[in-house]
């Protein structure tokens, strides 16, 4: 059965876009039903492997259904534009301005264009990107200490093995003192996607590979994907925190599980938890996937939170309605009380919506440094 939601941007640009151009029926038809078959695409991923978060499709198809799906969305929304001009222009001395030919190609062209650029930036291997943190009482053997954050991965068929490998390659060229993952490591079971995570066996970092699990990993059998990450190397904190030591300096890295985790039967966050036990005079790194609950965490005295999960809201403009979602949060840093919040954008991210337009992807450096 098709559903009625994804295809209305398909019916407004079949009925405003496509029909009154001056073509033959039977082209019309064809070009219409190619829309309503790309606007089912997250249909189509869930016959292809029984969820919509997982496509099995091979990635040149995964990247075809997200152009189009992109340009579909894109073309609705420059078409509705149109025509609230051609409305406004009704009242207007001299008006009753119809929209031309000519203006339905233009938008045909710039949706599709549009679109190709965004998935391209959505594809890519991240660029670098350097963010300077200043922490009150920051102990000096880790003043210039460099954490590398990587989020939402969503290795895939979008995003599989050969994606791995360069972001491996990349990360282990930069010679961070610390490597942190917040989440969204996967999309797929642990049978689709062994052989796509296994270069995450690679990282190499003087003190470690540590991350907490997002909510993606709760939809496909969390504890075997857990045991998996172990055995690549990964620590995972889940409500639990390591101590880092630079001679006789230490840090606090503490991680707390999802906030999706309590519909599977799993802990949800416990910040007290993770803290417990932890030197209560060293400045404290919070991983959590979802920065939603960062006022909690300035709260309980966290210097520094990384989160992910927003992706940055993928599209500019769209930012603003996935804000809305998370507490106010989504790309960059935040000052919330004496705490810093930092959202990255990801360094990939859901292949059901792979575009990116003015909020790129990107792999974070963070250097700590002693706040004056």
């Amino acid at each position: 059965m098709i559903r009625l939601i994804p295809s209305l941007p398909a019916a407004y640009v079949i009925a405003r876009g496509v029909w009154p151009l001056p073509w033959p029926p039977a082209l019309k038809l064809g070009l219409a039903a190619v829309l309503l078959v790309a606007s089912q695409y997250h249909l189509w991923s869930r016959l292809s492997s029984g969820s919509v978060f997982a496509p099995e499709f091979p990635r040149p198809v995964v990247i075809l259904f997200n152009g189009a799906f992109g340009a579909i969305a894109l073309a609705a929304a420059m078409l509705l534009a149109l025509d609230v001009a051609a409305l406004a222009s009704l009242v207007l001395p001299g008006g009753g301005w119809a929209i031309s030919t000519p203006w339905r190609y233009a938008v045909a062209l710039t949706a599709a264009l549009l679109a190709a650029f965004a998935v391209w930036q959505a594809v890519r291997v991240p660029p670098l990107k350097d963010v300077a943190v200043a922490i009150a009482d920051l102990p000096p053997g880790f003043d210039g200490y460099t954490i590398l954050h990587l989020t939402d991965l969503h290795i895939s068929r979008l995003f599989p093995a050969a994606w791995a490998r360069a972001v491996v390659a990349r990360a282990n060229g930069l010679g961070v003192d610390l490597i942190v993952v917040t989440g969204d490591f996967i999309d797929g079971s642990l049978a689709a996607r062994r052989a796509d995570v296994e270069p995450l066996r690679a990282l190499r970092v003087r003190d470690g590979v540590w991350a907490v699990p997002g909510n993606h990993e709760y939809f496909f059998d969390h504890d075997a994907w857990m045991r998996h990450l172990a055995g690549l190397g990964v620590h995972v904190l889940a409500n639990a925190h390591t101590v880092l030591a630079r001679g006789g300096d230490t840090l606090v890295l503490a991680g707390v599980t999802d906030r999706s985790a309590p519909a599977t039967g799993h802990p949800g966050p416990d910040l007290d938890a993770a803290l417990a036990g932890a030197p209560t005079i060293a400045p404290i790194v919070l991983l959590d996937h979802q920065p939603a609950n960062a006022a909690r965490a300035a709260a309980r005295g966290v210097a520094l939170q990384l989160s992910g999960h927003t992706h940055g809201g993928m599209i500019r403009g769209l930012d603003r309605l996935v804000a809305r979602g998370n507490a106010g949060f989504v790309s960059g840093a935040y000052r919330v009380g004496a705490m810093l919040l930092y959202v990255s954008n990801g360094t990939a991210l859901w292949p059901g919506f792979a575009l990116r337009l003015g909020r790129p992807s990107e792999l974070t450096r963070i250097t700590l440094r002693t706040s004056p």
